[in-house]
């Protein structure tokens, strides 16, 4: 009988660290979530890490929670990274076929992208993905995938991302303090975009937003290929502020009336009787005493104005990108932001396309608790790795929480034999 195999994703975010564990049944190929933990985030300011101790133990509390549910120990793991040093850039590459008399193989395609690949970076920053859009053999363009076609000349077209090497590096050193290997470090809007799109939407042209915490990330794509990405260093976050300071509370308690306002999202019009606009906020517990507030006022006052800065300034990154006009199947938006109170109404008005909110799909099992679209990045980054055999391990390797002990027993020991050779060492 085939073993299940193993698959974990972590989502390091400015608000929250996600840690997903599911398993692959090898014959029906379905994907089970079978551990999964939500924790605060602590030591990162617009998705950069700023504090290396506060961010580890951000993660620990988080990969832990979801090894108990799960019953097993992770030892690697697909991780997000997000901010805004990433970058990217279009670049092409052209190889003769190795064997004209032949047909094109794969290895003639790996040559192309590598070519493709060979861009002039700063010291500063490195490689993230390297994603090919589409090819062209000889005269023929929009070829999807040239492996077994007869040819001379190969072309590929490919969308680089980039990042700082600094924040990059770490991230992989927050996760492997914990003793989990990075198994692949990826994109944010790349992870969404593999549990919110579909391919139709892909194919025809659309623009994917997630609002993070302290970070908005953007990606667009064409003819069924990722061709810009970029991020924003707003976020949710930033309506949580600008209602703390309008209110004079503190922020916690604008998160607490942020949630409320979302949870009943309503059109608020001048018609509206004043019952119906007034928000009591005594069963939320708050620190300060608010008395009653107007939704409409928090709403058209606060909320929007910031909603429709973010908009606007993901509308100049589609100019910025040239593929503004190319994207008809419109917006989808994921994130923790997205249930935001008026937003689509905001995300309409300022960029004139349709729009919708993405909510994930694509695995089962214990997936009740986030179906949400703040969790969009968590399930794409397991079906990223599903999809790229990336970070999949066979189950008995990774069996049993009692692993887990075993490797802090052996870590504590092997530090303090070190120390014992320092102390005997001038």
């Amino acid at each position: 009988m085939a073993k299940n195999k193993i698959i974990s994703a972590i989502d390091i975010g400015t608000t929250k660290v996600s840690t997903i564990i599911a398993s692959i049944d090898e014959e029906s190929e379905r994907i089970n979530v079978i551990g999964v933990a939500n924790t605060p985030s602590k030591g990162l300011r617009k998705s950069q890490i700023v504090d290396i101790e506060e961010t580890i133990e951000s993660i620990t509390q988080s990969v832990e929670a979801a090894e108990r549910m799960a019953g097993y120990s992770i030892s690697s793991s697909l991780v997000s990274v997000s901010g805004s040093h990433i970058e990217s850039i279009n670049s092409k590459g052209m190889v003769a076929v190795a064997n004209p008399e032949g047909e094109i193989n794969e290895e003639d395609v790996n040559r192309v992208i590598e070519s493709a690949r060979a861009v002039s970076l700063p010291t500063s920053r490195e490689i993230l993905h390297v994603i090919p859009r589409d090819f062209k053999v000889d005269s023929q363009e929009g070829v999807k995938d040239p492996v077994g076609m007869g040819g001379i000349r190969l072309e590929a077209e490919a969308h680089i991302i980039t990042g700082y090497s600094t924040a990059m590096r770490n991230i992989t050193k927050c996760v492997s303090e914990i003793g989990v290997d990075v198994s692949s470090l990826v994109f944010t809007g790349l992870a969404s975009a593999e549990t919110v799109l579909t391919a139709t939407e892909k194919e025809l042209g659309v623009v994917l937003i997630d609002i993070g915490g302290g970070s908005t990330s953007v990606s667009v794509f064409s003819e069924g290929a990722l061709s810009f990405s970029s991020v924003l260093p707003v976020g949710a976050k930033n309506i949580t502020n600008d209602l703390a300071i309008g209110l004079r509370v503190s922020l916690e308690s604008a998160e607490k009336i942020k949630l409320e306002l979302s949870k009943h999202k309503k059109d608020y019009t001048a018609s509206k009787s004043k019952e119906d606009d007034e928000i009591n906020t005594k069963h939320l517990n708050l620190n300060e005493e608010v008395g009653k507030l107007s939704r409409k006022t928090l709403v058209e006052g606060i909320i929007r104005p910031r909603l429709n800065e973010i908009f606007d300034m993901v509308g100049q990154e589609l100019k910025k990108s040239g593929f503004g006009g190319t994207t008809p199947a419109g917006v989808v938006i994921s994130g923790g932001g997205a249930e935001t109170v008026g937003l689509i109404t905001s995300c309409k008005r300022c960029l004139s396309m349709p729009a919708r909110i993405g909510y994930p799909k694509g695995l089962s099992g214990l997936v009740d608790e986030i179906k949400s679209p703040a969790f969009a990045v968590g399930w794409g980054l397991i079906l990223y790795g599903v999809k790229n055999a990336k970070g999949i391990k066979s189950d008995s390797s990774l069996k049993a929480v009692g692993k887990l002990i075993s490797k802090i027993k052996v870590k504590g020991t092997l530090e303090k034999g070190v120390q014992l050779i320092k102390s005997f060492l001038p």
